[in-house]
């Protein structure tokens, strides 16, 4: 059995809403093609329910 490879992105929260508002616009215009958006779905609600980790920022480390 192979491994299934993961990829974490660390993203602020304007970066998240780009990321959340782009899968939105793909998934509007499949479904104005009428092509399946099962994939962009499944991607969108991963991204929306997406953990959050709270980081120290650099100052705070000095």
């Amino acid at each position: 059995m192979a491994k299934e490879e993961k990829r974490i992105l660390a993203l602020d929260p304007y970066e998240h809403g780009v990321v959340i508002n782009a899968l939105n616009d793909m998934r509007n215009d499949l479904i104005g093609e009428d092509r399946p958006t099962d994939i962009v779905d499944e991607i969108l609600l991963k991204t929306i329910d997406a953990p959050t980790k709270k980081v120290r920022s650099r100052d705070e480390a000095r």
